[in-house]
């Protein structure tokens, strides 16, 4: 019989909003379980399994990753918290023993402390407050610098015990918060190169909805590099939402014809109609249920509330706008945090620049540009668009 490797040290982690479920809570953490198979491959071999609210990611052989798996669990939607733990048997002695031995490097440096237990397993001999103060006084007797402090240690011990094991561990780092990306449904992003639209599709990924990227193409007008761009974004946001598909749509012939038939001022409210009518094709031919866009209200003179009213009035699913409320500085923060900002900031252009009105209209009215547009052979458009759609997996 092969032996089961025994790991000294695992990664524990704490359920968000699951939770709060009902009866269907399980769906949500075989959910949750499954993007984090699908992010951990590349840091080695782990074993998952779901107890006491707690999802226990352990190392099948030295070779996993246990920094680089900290480093994916903390971008996994779905988690209020994780933690890297040392795994002893439920022996005091040895509880003891481990807690000095493991946080020994923190206990040097830091002057108080406190320990906390949790008995989930309460066959344990001890209760929880009698295993605080053994292994309190322990490291105590060991660490003879340190002070206790039960309100505002510099380092707070945790020791938990479970039915697989005794869990020793410092404070909890924070998760992504959020739903499993997967659980919420499927929406299109609307993905230019700017600062708005990653956040939005980074903030409809964090209520655990799967993501397809749809991006407007102009060559020769945008660059090979505005493209790459866009990638390079999904690329970033994809480490919270996973693998997505990117399909982009060839917008030159579209953005061409507007400008020769069509009254300038209406450049950009007709060109934006086109990209809800082109994204909801793709959103139907990918079984999604949404649009998200970065648009916020008065930006720009396109995302005036007449203005939305005029693409909106296309739309026949929900139209998802996370940043609608939000001003820059929020939207900016967001995207540090995320880091796709200063991708966004690199100077190449999106279709959404090119024939840019002088004098764009901000108060439209919707019979107007539809009169406007009328003058186009709008269905034929669409369906030249369609078919030179090219799909890449992010």
């Amino acid at each position: 019989m092969t032996e089961i490797y025994q790991p000294n040290e695992i990664l524990l982690i704490k359920n968000g909003e699951i939770a709060l479920k009902g009866l269907n809570r399980r769906n949500f953490e075989d959910a949750l379980i499954k993007n984090l198979r699908y992010r951990l491959q590349h840091a080695g071999d782990f074993r998952l399994r779901c107890a006491q609210s707690t999802i226990y990611i352990e190392p099948k052989n030295d070779y996993a990753d246990l920094e680089e798996a900290c480093d994916s669990v903390s971008r996994v939607f779905g988690i209020s918290a994780f933690s890297r733990a040392r795994v002893v048997e439920k022996d005091l002695a040895t509880i003891q023993q481990a807690a000095a031995d493991y946080l020994a490097e923190r206990l040097r440096e830091c002057a108080t402390f406190k320990v906390e237990a949790k008995r989930a397993d309460k066959k344990f001999p001890y209760t929880s407050p009698e295993i605080s103060r053994e292994v309190g006084g322990y490291i105590l007797s060991k660490f003879p610098h340190l002070k206790v402090d039960v309100h505002n240690p510099e380092l707070q011990i945790m020791v938990e015990i479970r039915d697989f094991g005794a869990y020793i561990h410092a404070e909890q780092l924070p998760g992504a918060g959020g739903m499993p990306v997967g659980t919420g449904g499927k929406a299109a992003i609307l993905i230019s190169g700017g600062i708005d639209s990653p956040v939005a599709a980074y903030m409809m990924a964090k209520r655990g909805i799967k993501l397809v990227g749809v991006h407007f193409a102009s060559p020769p007008y945008t660059s090979e590099r505005a493209e790459q761009k866009v990638i390079s974004l999904l690329e970033k946001v994809g480490r919270y939402a996973g693998h997505m598909k990117l399909r982009i749509v060839p917008f030159t012939h579209i953005q061409e014809e507007i400008r020769r038939a069509c009254p300038e001022e209406y450049f950009t409210l007709i060109m934006r109609r086109f990209m809800m009518r082109l994204a909801q094709r793709v959103a139907r031919d990918e079984n999604c249920g949404a649009l998200i866009t970065g648009e916020s209200v008065a930006q720009v003179a396109s995302q005036t509330i007449p203005a939305l009213a005029v693409t909106d009035v296309l739309a026949t699913m929900p139209v998802f706008r996370p940043v609608i409320g939000m001003d820059k500085e929020e939207i900016v923060a967001i995207a540090r945090k995320i880091d796709t900002f200063e991708l966004s900031i690199q100077p190449y252009e999106d279709c959404c620049t090119v024939f840019t009105p002088r004098h764009p209209c901000t108060r439209p009215k919707v019979a107007k540009v539809a009169e406007a547009e009328s003058v186009l052979d709008i269905d034929a458009l669409v369906e030249e668009a369609m078919a030179g759609i090219r799909v890449l997996d992010i």
